[in-house]
C-alpha cells in the first residue's frame, strides 16, 4: 500500500455491512500516517437540488445536479469537488488528482474557471491507522481513481462500474448480488 492514498478510491467490499458505507465508492482527499484520512462518498445522491442549496453554483454542476451525501462525519460541512479548466490553480483550490480538486464554495463561482462541479455534505473520516486496519481486514478495495469518477452521470452504478474496469479477480465482484443469501 502506498504511504498516501490521496486521490485513490476506496471501494466497499461486498461483506461491508455498515449502512453508511455499503456499496460505496469513496474518493480519498487526504491521507497520512499522523493525521488519518478524509474522503467523500461519490455515489450517494440526496434529494436536495443544488439549485435550492447553492443556486449560484448550479450552472457548473454535473448531472444529476443534486447535493451528495459525502459521509457520516460533520453532516453540515460542505465540500465541493470540481475539475479545473487547465489554467493555473487559484486561491480556494486544492488539487486531489490531475485536474480534480476541492474548491471553496465561499468564492464567487462566476470568477472561477471550472468545468464540472459536484457538492457534498459531510465526509468520511478515519483516525491514524484506522483506515489501514480496515483495509487489512478486507473492508475496502483500494483502486486508482479517474477524475471522471467524481462526476459519474449514473452514481447509482458507480460501485459496479469501478469494479468492472479492474483487472482479474477484482472485476468479478461487480456481479456480486446485493443480498449475498441469493447467491
Amino acid at each position: 500500500m502506498p504511504s498516501s492514498l490521496r486521490g485513490r478510491l476506496l471501494v466497499a467490499t461486498p461483506p461491508l455491512v455498515d449502512p453508511n458505507f455499503d456499496r460505496t465508492v469513496v474518493l480519498v482527499l487526504e491521507h497520512g500516517p499522523e493525521d488519518g484520512a478524509i474522503g467523500i462518498v461519490l455515489n450517494r445522491p440526496t434529494g436536495i437540488d443544488l439549485d435550492d442549496a447553492l443556486p449560484d453554483w448550479v450552472r457548473l454542476a454535473s448531472e444529476p445536479a443534486v447535493v451528495f451525501g459525502g459521509g457520516p462525519v460533520a453532516p453540515d460541512a460542505v465540500i465541493a469537488l470540481a475539475r479545473a479548466d487547465g489554467t493555473d490553480p487559484f486561491d480556494g483550490w486544492v488539487q486531489v488528482l490531475d485536474d480534480l480538486g476541492t474548491v471553496d464554495v465561499g468564492r464567487d463561482p462566476a470568477a472561477l474557471k471550472l468545468e464540472e462541479l459536484r457538492v457534498f455534505t459531510g465526509y468520511a473520516g478515519w483516525g491514524p491507522g484506522q483506515l489501514e486496519g480496515e483495509i487489512e481486514k478486507g473492508a475496502w478495495f483500494v483502486v486508482r481513481a479517474t477524475p471522471a469518477d467524481a462526476f459519474a452521470p449514473d452514481p447509482d452504478d458507480l460501485w459496479r462500474a469501478v469494479l468492472r474496469r479492474q483487472r482479474g479477480r477484482l472485476a468479478m465482484f461487480a456481479h456480486c448480488p446485493e443480498d449475498a443469501s441469493v447467491n
